[in-house]
């Protein structure tokens, strides 16, 4: 999730801020729980349920900054999801999720025992993908169930009157949200399905590159591959491309290391197989954390000592090549003994 800094602006009230940490340190996270009541679900594409949330009590809900997504508890794991509705203080709030049966997140509880009228426990919106408002033109790139990270994008940039285009690859019958895209687009969205079509628009869209222009892309890896190649041949900056991805590929065991606490010197070996972050939470040593899939940040820790592997995909190029942070679910030491900041 790569977003150019010191340009973004909120443009509805997301909730109280939180403390901005020191740059790769561990942090406390205190986090604001909602209950909510699942008022519908229904079924808007193969494999894809859409699922309506609202306030127990039914006031309005916290505001969030489009491209923002919801944590929700789903049978005992967490999980984001892009919300898709309204963002100024909704009285609901609407998430897709596609049903990945071999996937390790919730989505099979969520299409296998989430009802209406059930009581779920969501963490506030959060933004790790916002809108440049200073771009003076936002080009929307989508690939499968991707489409839910563009939605509120686009809800508020035809509200705002944003200069903006979309273009969305989709295999048939499994396009989440295309009738909405389709009326609030008009000849801005180009549908794309297969990956010939997929390319030679996507190489035409990215040739040209009017100053000022932002792109915004999510989709599964090969569509994000494909974007970047395409983009960096055009000559387009790196300050201008930003992604939202699912999460990272399944990761080889790595090597067994040793990490060492700085602040009480003690030792946690890290089997073969076993994450960083797994290890820490055996020995009682709490991180923050989310997705545990190397992309949300929440497990960022200090490095003090020990060349790392990094595995995630949140990271900057000029972070990794620092090498005093790692995030703790994925990344791993490549030295025997890695010192952490904690």
């Amino acid at each position: 999730m790569n977003t150019a800094a010191g340009e973004t602006a909120v443009e509805a009230p997301p909730g109280p801020p939180a403390a901005t940490p020191a740059p790769g340190v561990a942090r406390k996270v205190q986090e604001t729980a909602l209950q909510l009541r699942v008022r519908d679900v229904v079924t808007v594409a193969a494999d894809v349920r859409s699922v309506t949330l609202e306030a127990l009590d039914g006031a309005p809900l916290p505001s969030f900054t489009a491209g923002s997504h919801l944590v929700l508890d789903c049978g005992g794991r967490r999980n984001a999801y892009s919300l898709t509705g309204p963002t100024i203080e909704p009285h609901t709030y609407s998430i897709s999720v596609l049903h990945q049966r071999f996937g390790k997140g919730g989505s099979s509880w969520m299409h296998e025992h989430l009802t209406a009228g059930q009581v779920v426990t969501a963490g506030a919106p959060r933004s790790a993908f916002p809108p440049i408002l200073t771009a003076k033109h936002h080009l929307y790139i989508a690939g499968g169930i991707g489409v839910t990270a563009m939605v509120s994008h686009v809800r508020n940039a035809v509200r705002w009157q944003r200069s903006f285009s979309v273009l969305y690859s989709y295999r048939s019958g499994t396009a989440a949200h295309l009738p909405e895209l389709r009326q609030w687009c008009g000849d801005r969205l180009q549908e794309m399905q297969g990956r010939n079509m997929t390319r030679r628009r996507l190489q035409a869209a990215l040739a040209e590159k009017p100053l000022g222009t932002h792109l915004y892309v999510c989709g599964p890896p090969g569509l994000l591959d494909t974007v970047l190649e395409l983009a960096h041949s055009a000559g387009w900056p790196d300050e201008r491309l930003h992604l939202e991805r699912f999460a990272a590929d399944e990761l080889p065991p790595g090597r067994p290391f040793t990490a060492k606490v700085a602040s009480t010197s003690q030792l946690i070996n890290v089997p073969s197989g076993t994450s960083l972050l797994e290890a820490l939470e055996d020995a009682d040593v709490p991180v923050p954390n989310r997705c545990r899939q190397g992309v949300c940040g929440e497990c960022r820790i200090g490095v003090r000592a020990g060349r790392l592997e990094h595995r995630d995909l949140y990271l900057s190029p000029a972070e990794r090549s620092a090498g005093n942070s790692l995030m703790a679910c994925v990344s791993r030491g490549l030295d025997d003994l890695v010192e952490l900041d904690l």
